[in-house]
């Protein structure tokens, strides 16, 4: 199915509302949750998480939601999370993806990182403009999600002394996975320029499997 026709699936509202919640989870979703959070029948979300399925735009398996196993555990249920594959659409066509990761390998080979994330600190400078850099994480969430970043708060563990913003996509993901070092730099420099350096938050480097590199997290200064 092409992009187009895929992202189209979507313009059914309560289809729409339970691709929404799946993918703000970050983990696997069962056809219950997904029915129940989103206020509709079991059946009716059943039928359009498969519809979402068949267009590609999720991903579903079986587990067991109990998490026993053996005898009298029950029957592994269908579970449901986001494809990692990516859906563009352009009309006419654009191919900015390859432009992208020629540019990333000519200035990977030409060592030009630092003059990279110096061009992105100022791009962050300039999209935050004359304001104010965000007094909170909470204030840092919306205007990381406004960009695409899917942000959501991990608070603070044991090995983690303050509750940090973490997200759960990357918007320069397909360069990021060929040019790590390099984009990863640049992306954290973008924050570092939107957030400010001095601000009451600050962006750090601090990568997972199948999420962004950088984490915001509150400034040492306001911590004090």
């Amino acid at each position: 199915m092409k992009d187009i026709d895929a992202i189209a699936v979507l313009q059914e509202p309560v289809r729409r509302r339970l691709y929404d919640y799946v993918t703000a989870q970050g983990r696997e979703v069962g056809r219950n949750e997904a029915a129940e959070a989103v206020g509709v029948a079991r059946t009716l979300a059943a039928h359009h998480l498969d519809r979402l399925t068949e267009a590609g735009l999720l991903e579903s398996g079986s587990r067991r939601l109990t998490g026993r196993s053996g005898p009298g555990a029950g029957r592994p249920a269908k579970v449901y999370t986001r494809a990692p594959a990516e859906l563009a659409v352009s009309l006419p066509a654009r191919d900015y993806r390859t432009a992208a990761e020629l540019l990333a390998e000519a200035a990977e080979e030409a060592g030009l990182d630092a003059e990279l994330c110096a061009a992105a600190r100022r791009r962050g400078e300039a999209l935050r403009g004359s304001e104010s850099p965000d007094s909170s994480l909470e204030e840092a969430m919306e205007t990381l999600a406004a960009r695409g970043y899917e942000p959501h708060l991990e608070d603070a563990s044991a090995g983690q002394a303050a509750p940090v913003v973490r997200m759960r996509n990357c918007p320069f993901h397909a360069a990021a996975e060929r040019f790590p070092p390099l984009v990863c730099g640049m992306n954290l420099a973008l924050l570092e320029g939107l957030f400010g350096q001095a601000g009451p938050v600050r962006a750090r480097m601090d990568a997972r499997p199948g999420e962004c590199c950088v984490v915001l997290e509150p400034s040492k200064s306001n911590e004090d």
